[in-house]
């Protein structure tokens, strides 16, 4: 059974323990500075701070109090703002320690050339260089990255994919990558390294979850301008209205005019801290919430993009197809019963051990109740199925049975003089018309009847295709089959369109015709032929059991090897830009609250009219100060899970989700503030804080 990485709890208490600690390291003025927003509420706080030690040395600006309180929950904005992006980059921190003690340095058998039998000398992991040859056998760890060059054996992956089913490993084709750390279990092989110490695939992975090295994504950089551009407009307002109090308090002889401590306050409230409090977080959790899917994402820019894909390159076979056609059917010949096809065709693949060989036993076992069946009793001699031939079957008692394809079977039976009827060639033209697989059967000169293949599509695939295209997604099957095969499982599984008898050039092909349009395109791969339509795609998912080649072209590695992943991913993807786009709502619209809070206040002094902006009536204009200072600061705690976990992704159109923004998030932005900054202020006044 197949094992994820379990997401942690929310507040586990080592991370939370961890990220108290960076939240204090985090204050370092070199590190606010790339954060404009949280950089000027940290200003505010030192600022603040001094006046409050002037206050006590001498006459303030306002009560010491007062000036204390502000200077506090200024600080404590800061610090839970930091927190939040450290408790994000804790989990992604805690991943990599679990990573990092999967790796070891082990003795390892170094080949003098690529083979067994070659002079072996015992060095430690960490000595192997690229292109050096090791021997790994059964129970040895594999010491590093590599190729195998010779040998086909078992390997456990656990340590690396989570997934506690080995899987076979060889030289030559798409199976022949190895990671490692991961255990040889049967047999032996002779692997080539590929990377020497400190490139290998777990340091990458280590350095890649580590949440701390990850690059903003354009969105976020886009974003961190837009909130550094409201932050100077603000801060230049703000620091007008010193100079103009002054001035009206002189000109109209009454009132007193706003001071440091009160404009400090009214610009926090004013700057966009919700959103630039939690910004880091959001894009940060949304790595980690790819690291909980086992997918490792080699930047955030591949995770935001995953988001605004509109179009999905699927493989048929593994992704929406189970990935082995199933025997479904037997269609007898003339006179021939269809119990006694079945019977002949079990026969002849009851050694076949491939998926479709093990179907048509099982299909006639539950059709003609045929089990049973002792292979040594029968001293049957199997002949196995070859390239050349085209078809396998049985010799037993006198009787020659073969299967095969039909162009196979034709040559094979009239080259023993039969003949090929008609009724089976149009029985295999009609079973190829809708889709399917023919292969043939016949004993001797004498064809029995046809056995039918079908490619099973997935469970539940033409309803997440349904919901993708809710999403404006359009979705496209890439296969190798023939155009009638393609063209009957896309219309089973519900894809927009397809592409069949798929070259690596016609992948490419259509990659960039997509992107020519302005679309992004997503595609999963895991061979070297797909490595070039990886590297042009934008979201480009390998699987980790793929090649080499597959892996250094994507920008994503499945480790679960699960090709479906890519609509897990997209969905991951959009989740990361609804949380990021509904807290950005929430945030402009808490700030209008604010507004009506902090301004009257502010001015009452010197305009007594403004009084009447006063809609919540709060007690005092340093109540109303205090309490939407503690509002601000209180909100941006209370928003850390809703970045960490994301928001519930929904297959929704873009209107209907700006929608259900303004209405939910928006509204939500306008009222709550008013409630909260209400309560606040009652309990202040109850407990004659102010």
């Amino acid at each position: 059974m197949r094992k994820r990485n379990q997401a942690r709890p929310l507040f586990d208490s080592r991370i939370m323990r961890r990220a108290l600690l960076d939240a204090l390291i985090k204050l370092d003025p070199r590190h606010q500075v790339g954060k404009p927003v949280m950089f000027v509420v940290e200003v505010g706080s030192l600022l603040t701070t001094g006046l409050f030690i002037h206050s006590l040395l001498a006459q303030g600006e306002e009560s010491p109090g007062f000036i204390l309180a502000v200077s506090l929950w200024l600080w404590f904005t800061v610090l839970f703002a930091n927190f939040a992006e450290s408790m994000a980059e804790g989990r992604g921190k805690a991943q990599a320690d679990n990573l990092r003690s999967s790796r070891k340095d082990i003795k390892c058998k170094r080949l003098s050339r690529p083979e067994r039998d070659a002079y072996v000398t015992i060095v430690s992991s960490s000595q192997l260089q690229k292109g050096d040859f090791v021997l790994v056998e059964a129970g040895d760890l594999i010491p590093g990255d590599g190729e195998v060059e010779v040998g086909v054996a078992s390997v456990n992956e656990a340590a690396v994919t989570g997934e506690s089913a080995p899987v076979i490993r060889e030289s030559g084709g798409d199976r022949s990558s190895v990671t490692g750390g991961t255990q040889v279990l049967s047999d032996w092989l002779v692997v080539r390294i590929t990377a020497n110490p400190g490139e290998a695939f777990l340091d990458r992975m280590i350095a890649m979850v580590e949440g701390a090295k990850r690059q903003k994504t354009p969105n976020e950089i886009a974003l961190d301008i837009l909130l550094a551009g409201l932050t100077i407009i603000f801060l230049l307002a703000t620091v007008t209205l010193l100079p103009f109090s002054l001035f009206n308090v002189e000109a109209m002889g009454q009132g007193s005019p706003v001071t440091l401590t009160v404009l400090c306050a009214l610009l926090v409230c004013l700057i966009p801290t919700t959103i630039g409090g939690l910004l880091s977080s959001i894009g940060i959790a949304g790595m980690d919430r790819m690291i909980q899917a086992n997918v490792i994402a080699m930047s955030g820019r591949a995770v935001e993009a995953a988001g605004d894909v509109d179009v999905l390159l699927l493989d048929k076979t593994g992704t929406i197809t189970l990935g082995n056609r199933q025997a479904t059917a037997f269609v007898p010949c003339g006179d021939v019963s269809a119990s006694h096809l079945a019977d002949a065709a079990q026969l002849a693949s009851l050694a076949d051990e491939t998926p479709e060989g093990r179907s048509v036993v099982v299909l006639a076992k539950k059709q003609y109740d045929l089990r049973e069946r002792d292979i040594h009793a029968l001293g049957a001699k199997f002949v196995t199925f070859s390239a050349q031939t085209r078809m396998s079957g049985v010799d037993l008692d006198g009787r020659q049975i073969r299967k095969g394809s039909a162009e196979a079977m034709e040559a094979h039976v009239t080259g023993n003089g039969g003949s090929f009827p008609t009724e089976v060639r149009e029985v295999v033209d009609n079973i190829a018309r809708q889709g399917a697989t023919p292969l043939v059967v016949a004993e001797g000169r004498q064809v029995l009847g046809v056995i039918r293949l079908n490619d099973i599509v997935k469970g539940g695939m033409r309803e997440r295709f349904a919901e993708l295209r809710q999403m404006g997604i359009r979705t496209i099957m890439i296969t190798g089959d023939n155009p009638l095969t393609a063209a009957a499982v896309a219309a089973e599984a519900g894809v927009d369109d397809f592409l069949a008898q798929a070259t690596p050039e016609a992948k490419l092909k259509l990659i960039r015709e997509y992107q020519a349009g302005g679309k992004l395109v997503a595609m999963t791969g895991d061979g070297t032929n797909d490595a070039p339509a990886l590297a042009q795609a934008d979201v480009a998912v390998a699987m980790n059991s793929g090649t080499q080649a597959a892996k250094e072209a994507g920008n994503m590695v499945d480790l679960d090897s699960n090709p479906t992943k890519l609509i897990e991913i997209v969905e991951i993807g959009k989740q990361l830009l609804m949380t990021r786009g509904t807290l950005t709502t929430f945030s402009i619209s808490n700030d209008v609250a604010k507004y009506f809070a902090i301004l009257p206040a502010a001015f009452v002094g010197i305009y007594p009219q403004l009084g009447a902006l006063n809609v919540m009536g709060l007690a005092t204009p340093r109540s109303a100060i205090l309490s939407a200072v503690i509002f601000n600061a209180l909100i941006i705690v209370g928003l850390i899970p809703l970045a960490l976990r994301g928001v519930k992704y929904r297959p929704v159109g873009a209107a209907r989700l700006l929608r259900n923004n303004l209405l939910i998030y928006g509204l939500g932005g306008l009222v709550v503030p008013f409630v909260g900054i209400k309560a606040i202020d009652l309990i202040l006044t109850l407990l004659h804080f102010v």
